[in-house]
């Protein structure tokens, strides 16, 4: 007897050859995770998460106590390597991958690297909140639970906030003071509009 194939949905995914690598960054509270579930869906494809990355380390003491000695090197760039090569991995199998972190510009031009190397595109997506206290009503309140992590508190947030650097090589930017509704459709809509544009 023949086995049926399982249909699935056709995402924005399905359409191209290559596989897509989708980074999505901004401070904490600005919605990003939440956006990388959105791109996520549309392609079909998993999100790899910075923090919940290094959370698998938090285990282990003298592991910590390495990333402490490296400065910024330690818990950014280690976290960021470990995504890239996970990344690495997803593309070669032809399967598009969602990163998720606050990637400032090095890491943005990391990951443009990654997927140049491996042959597939690269879309990045930048959330950011213009208004501090709504941005600080959204760091209060929100709870992650990502095992073995911590929340960030508003002052540590409001340090990144005086202390971030505006990003050139982005493709699109969304705001916090939308709804999550209207994100996800801009999102969406610039993930087509993408994608038409790269066919031609």
């Amino acid at each position: 007897m023949q086995r049926a194939t399982p249909l699935r949905p056709v995402s924005v995914n399905d359409v191209r050859e290559e596989p897509l690598l989708v980074l999505v960054t901004g401070l904490p509270g600005t919605g990003k995770s939440t956006m990388a579930d959105v791109a996520a869906a549309e392609l079909g494809a998993p999100v790899l998460g910075h923090d919940w990355a290094m959370s698998g380390l938090r285990p282990y003491p003298e592991i910590q106590e390495a990333l402490d000695a490296m400065g910024l090197r330690g818990h950014r760039g280690v976290g960021w390597s470990i995504l890239w090569a996970l990344a690495r991995s997803q593309l070669r199998r032809g399967l598009p991958v969602v990163l998720d972190g606050v990637a400032r510009a090095a890491e943005v031009a990391g990951t443009r690297a990654v997927s140049r190397e491996e042959g597939a595109p690269s879309f990045v997506v930048l959330t950011e909140c213009s208004d501090a206290e709504l941005h600080r009503r959204r760091v209060e309140g929100r709870q992650r639970g990502i095992p073995g992590w911590y929340e960030l508190d508003w002052d540590h947030v409001a340090r990144a906030r005086g202390e971030w650097e505006e990003l050139d090589d982005i493709n699109v930017v969304l705001g916090a003071t939308a709804t999550i509704a209207q994100n996800a459709a801009s999102l969406r809509s610039a993930l087509s509009a993408w994608r038409r544009r790269d066919a031609d």
